[in-house]
């Protein structure tokens, strides 16, 4: 008797693009496809900038036809993920009020402050267990107080959760994804009530929390119709920040491993049982993010290849192999900028922003788009560094490996530097991380797949991993942080 083989749509958004993919899985397969790819090109208006939500929506109809035609008409489940923090705000008949705020838009800026006023950034951390991000949701609904918009809204949906209303009609706020509003306790798993009660925001704007794996409605009829998928079709919740999906597809079976998941934003850590509170961990700017089954993210969020990528959009969108190939050939640690400062952040003219951060730190000046590149990827390394030796003092959890996760595996010289600054070895793979974790959420809910042990052994055993020993002398990146260190 064969096997039964489930077909799951993953639909997985980035701040670039966003895909559906099928996941097709068994009691010891599992293979997954892209049935549909779309850009998400976020939108400057006089407002400031936004999210084009309604393309966004119309590209997973889109791929949610694609995938059901390769599968004949028929999925087993849909789960969404997304970048955190941002949402939209719906009116008293459920209808969108305006395009949500992209997180990179001005309006958060100076506002920390006024928060730190009612709930100080110690109380704040102790609280919530949040590193401190300008575009925290917490903050951008405290530049939001004052607009007609908010005022008028009756529901808050994180951006997973707005999709996911337009599918089913059913309403719910997934609990990785709320974990990174910094209006959630990490200890309870619940809403922060005090801190919320001190800045004035009303949390019966969110609707009621879920947890991965929950059910999340039906398709409605009419997305069947406009998809041609046969129906019942279930959406499960998934771990809908993408962050928590991709940690869920790290494939170690152990305890003491750390992880990196990279593509737009770098994101470094542990995935511990319990959050990290101290004032320690706080001033390193760590924060406790919640994952599937009692986890906790803690990991702290770097630029990423956002730095490479606005670089490669600034230059004309050269060849990338090229760009590697003559960074390669640069020599390695000449100039490094720090990869977490906020003034990155920000799109446009970073080739320039980053030859003025190697001016102002007294280091050479990358002057070719070979040197930009090595300086980006070396800075990268040793963020990543910093973050792996960080992670393991503050929480007491030592690791022997460290997994690198989504689309930065693909990037060989980026791993090899990673092993090389961390001085531990590197497991790179799989790249398609957030949707395998995707995917595999819904596939323990309707079968098959088993607990979070048992989908890492399944994603060890089918997906294509590579390794890279660390090499050269570790002292010269010691050596490379301490020319950035605050004099």
């Amino acid at each position: 008797m064969s096997a039964v083989v489930k077909s799951y749509a993953a639909v997985d958004l980035g701040a670039s693009s966003g895909r559906v993919m099928v996941g097709r899985v068994g009691p010891d397969s599992l293979q997954l496809s892209e049935a549909h790819r779309f850009p998400n090109r976020p939108v400057r208006v006089p407002e400031g900038l936004r999210w084009d939500v309604l393309g966004l929506y119309a590209g997973l109809l889109d791929g949610l036809r694609a995938a059901g035609a390769g599968c004949g008409g028929r999925l087993d489940s849909v789960g969404i993920d997304s970048w955190a923090v941002d949402y939209g705000l719906l009116d008293a008949d459920g209808a969108l009020l305006g395009n949500p705020v992209h997180y990179r838009d001005a309006r958060t800026e100076g506002v920390a402050e006024k928060v730190w006023a009612s709930v100080p950034a110690a109380e704040l951390y102790a609280a919530t267990g949040l590193q401190y991000a300008p575009f925290n949701t917490l903050y951008q609904l405290t530049a939001a107080r004052s607009t007609a918009q908010l005022a008028a809204a009756e529901r808050l949906l994180l951006i997973p959760d707005l999709l996911t209303y337009w599918l089913t009609g059913e309403q719910g706020t997934e609990l990785t994804n709320a974990s990174t509003t910094q209006l959630i306790d990490p200890r309870t798993r619940d809403w922060s009530y005090e801190v919320a009660a001190r800045l004035g925001i009303d949390l019966g704007l969110f609707a009621p929390l879920r947890q991965p794996g929950d059910p999340a409605g039906l398709l409605r009829a009419a997305v069947l119709e406009e998809t041609g998928l046969a129906g019942p079709v279930p959406v499960t919740a998934v771990g809908s920040h993408d962050t928590a999906s991709a940690v869920a597809a790290v494939p170690d079976e152990g305890e003491r491993f750390a992880y990196i998941c990279t593509g737009t934003w770098s994101l470094a850590g542990l995935e511990l049982t319990k959050p990290v509170l101290s004032e320690e961990s706080r001033a390193a700017n760590f924060t406790n993010e919640l994952g599937l089954d009692g986890t906790v993210r803690y990991l702290r969020n770097i630029m990423g290849l956002w730095l490479l990528q606005e670089c490669v959009r600034a230059w004309g969108n050269p060849d990338l192999g090229g760009l590697l190939r003559e960074a390669g050939a640069v020599p390695a640690l000449r100039s490094v900028v720090d990869a977490g400062d906020a003034g990155f952040l920000a799109p446009g003219r970073m080739p320039d922003r980053i030859a003025e951060a190697c001016r102002a730190s007294g280091q050479p000046v990358p002057q070719t788009r070979g040197e930009v590149t090595r300086c980006i990827l070396d800075s990268l390394a040793l963020a990543h560094r910093r973050a792996v030796e960080d992670a393991q003092r503050l929480a007491g959890h030592p690791v022997d490996v460290v997994h690198v996760v989504g689309g930065g595996t693909r990037n060989a010289l980026l791993c090899q530097l990673t092993a090389d600054a961390c001085g531990l070895p590197v497991i790179a793979g799989p790249a398609e991380a957030a949707a395998l974790g995707n995917v595999l959420v819904q596939a323990r809910t309707h079968g098959p797949a088993g607990d979070l042990a048992g989908m890492r052994r399944l994603l060890a055993r089918t997906q294509p991993l590579t390794r890279y020993e660390p090499q050269g002398d570790p002292a010269r990146w010691r050596q490379a942080q301490a020319r950035l260190a605050t004099p």
